[in-house]
């Protein structure tokens, strides 16, 4: 019998998803919970499993599409899965193709795990040409459309389609013939230069015009008087993330404090712990250290993890600590969270902090690990930078934003001394944090990480 595959719940308001890979043609046969499509939603590209084993008969999505909750998106015949293994059929039907082995999903698996947070952010890929491909070997059976079996992130696949490129076409130059951005925009321009026939004058305007631009603009585009553009949608993670920051910049008083910490002393020591972390299988990073230091001033400020009720005129104190840390990822900025910070050591918060960072980079983080935080860190020091003033996520209250480290002459002792100096920032809302509260805070944080001994006292007397 056929099965008609409803697109199931995916989380709490979550209506829709874009379809960014398609792992199955129809005819394929295909086994339970192996993944038939990729979705990206808001925050997270999730892998949507068969609900049984069977034929597929017909595919209603592709690669672009945006399906919604409840919608039909594969018709599936599952009548073999119901045949006993040696029932004698006078009449067999003619044995299907072999079924092709369940697909990887090449967005986590075809590139290394990458490094945790504050790792030096990938410079911007160079726009070159790919080499020559030969003409008679073409790529082998492309899937139909864009194609889930191509080893291509969903960038690359999104940039494709936008602009037109048969993404199966395209010679990758990355890790294992992974097609990157690169490659796709290289792939367009060569197609708008085609090499002339011999003998032949050059083409006239209207010849020239038919496929020939990699992304067609209005000529009425306000945008392409001053020269060629170029548009592009946004994906589902930049949308999420413009509404939510123009939603806290319209409703959130924002203002930011910033001070700076004397690291010299942690950063000798957390080298020298570094490799016992890594035998554990994380890494001592300072994002790691920050939010073991964040959780206790946490709880030593816990109008900082507060929220506001403005239509009941209260503020919800909250009794965990759970802490987002904003991960630079190729689909955008993602914001895990790790719970319970203050009652982990920091050994546990590297090695979480590592998995998650990696989960968030290869699109397998999960909807419900980047919900429920009180407070965010972001750290911008592997990239550079002297400050600057972070946009608080609602409805958290507060924000940290961590820039590079520098030496700078100290005066100590008479005499000036280098040291490792950390800048870092506060964003609040003035709502419901004044001031002093923030100084008061960041003092902590400061006096703190320039005495790390004092990572290791949960209740301190300390106050400013």
């Amino acid at each position: 019998m056929t099965i008609e595959f409803k697109l199931p719940e995916l989380g709490e308001n979550i209506e829709s998803g874009d379809v960014v890979a398609v792992h199955v043609s129809p005819g394929d046969t295909v086994a339970k919970d192996q993944t038939i499509f990729e979705l990206e939603t808001d925050k997270a590209v999730l892998e949507i499993p068969s609900p049984a084993a069977g034929k597929v008969v017909e595919l209603r999505a592709s690669v672009g599409d945006e399906i919604k909750v409840g919608q039909v998106v594969m018709i599936l015949d599952d009548s073999q899965g119901h045949q006993p293994a040696d029932d004698p059929d006078p009449e067999p039907e003619p044995a299907p193709e072999p079924a092709p082995e369940p697909e990887q999903n090449e967005t986590a698996e075809s590139e290394p795990a990458p490094e945790p947070e504050e790792e030096p952010a990938p410079a911007p890929e160079q726009l070159q040409a790919p080499d020559p491909q030969p003409a008679a070997s073409p790529p082998a059976a492309p899937s139909p459309g864009y194609g889930g079996t191509v080893p291509a992130g969903p960038a690359a696949r999104r940039l494709a389609r936008e602009i037109g490129v048969d993404i199966a076409s395209v010679r990758g130059s990355g890790p294992n013939g992974r097609i990157t951005e690169a490659d796709v925009k290289a792939a367009a321009r060569s197609r708008q230069a085609p090499a002339p026939q011999p003998g032949a004058s050059a083409p006239a305007a209207s010849q020239s015009t038919p496929a020939a631009s990699a992304a067609p603009v209005a000529s009425d585009d306000p945008y392409a008087q001053w020269g060629d553009v170029r548009r592009e949608s946004m994906s589902r993670v930049r949308r999420s993330t413009a509404s939510a920051m123009a939603q806290a910049w319209a409703d959130i008083p924002h203002v930011t404090h910033y001070d700076e910490a004397d690291i010299t002393d942690l950063e000798r020591q957390r080298k020298a712990l570094a490799q016992e972390v890594a035998d554990a299988g994380g890494k001592l990073t300072m994002t790691a250290i920050l939010l073991k230091t964040a959780a206790l001033a946490l709880n030593e400020f816990p109008k900082m993890k507060a929220s506001i009720d403005v239509d009941n005129n209260e503020l919800v104190y909250k009794d965990y600590v759970h802490i987002g840390v904003a991960v630079d990822t190729e689909r955008g900025l993602l914001v895990p969270v790790i719970r319970n910070v203050d009652e982990k050591d920091i050994v546990e918060i590297a090695v979480e902090l590592n998995q998650l960072a990696a989960a968030a980079r290869t699109g397998k983080v999960e909807i419900a690990q980047m919900r429920g935080a009180c407070f965010t860190i972001t750290n911008l020091g592997g990239i550079g930078g002297t400050n600057f003033s972070p946009l608080i996520n609602p409805p958290e209250v507060a924000i940290l934003g961590v820039s590079r480290g520098v030496m700078k002459p100290v005066y100590q002792d008479g005499s000036f001394t280098p040291r490792l100096m950390m800048p870092f920032s506060l964003s609040y809302d003035h709502r419901v944090i004044d001031g002093a509260d923030a100084a008061r805070f960041c003092r902590w944080m400061a006096v703190t990480l320039e005495n790390p001994l004092r990572l290791l006292i949960r209740d301190s007397d300390t106050h400013f």
